[in-house]
């Protein structure tokens, strides 16, 4: 999935540091494969996550999980705006097989 977020006018970083926090916490979570928080060179409020998961299932029992749920939570009022994009992975570097 690729997600293109915009922030409130102002809060692109605060946005991209609670993003950032959720994928360390991703990384003990085994449904995830790739959580690749980005920054739009033109636009300091846009922010770009590019994730992949071993399944759909895996990726909605991310969204139950309670930490989750808090970081939701706190940055729903940052956005301003969002678009997500779910892609199937044809090949790639770093993608299991």
């Amino acid at each position: 999935m690729i997600a293109r977020i915009t922030a409130q006018p102002g809060q692109g970083d605060a946005l991209a540091a609670l993003l950032a926090e959720a994928a360390e916490a991703l990384r003990a979570f085994d449904g995830c494969v790739l959580y690749v928080v980005g920054r739009a060179a033109d636009d300091p409020d846009l922010v770009l996550v590019t994730e992949a998961w071993v399944s759909r299932e895996a990726h909605a029992a991310s969204l139950q999980d309670e930490r989750t749920r808090e970081q939701i939570s706190r940055g729903r009022p940052m956005i301003a705006g969002f678009e997500a994009t779910e892609l199937r992975a044809v090949s790639g570097k770093g993608l299991p097989g």
